[in-house]
């Protein structure tokens, strides 16, 4: 009996699959804590996922 293989992954080729980041703007509050600013990777749009194209054979003539 042959084996399933498992789906390939479907990860962000930018981004590796780690769409967002939390960047700290260097300043802190009263209270000490850091000020951080979220940045989302511009390919996949913070989805950390790409959609995929199915290559159709013979579709063109």
């Amino acid at each position: 009996m042959t084996q399933r293989t498992s789906p390939l992954p479907r990860n962000c080729p930018n981004c590796d699959g780690f769409a967002s980041a939390a960047v700290t703007t260097g300043g802190r509050d009263q209270s000490g804590h850091l000020h951080t600013i979220t940045a989302d990777c511009p390919a996949c749009h913070g989805t950390g996922a790409r959609t995929t194209r199915r290559n159709r054979e013979g579709a063109r003539v």
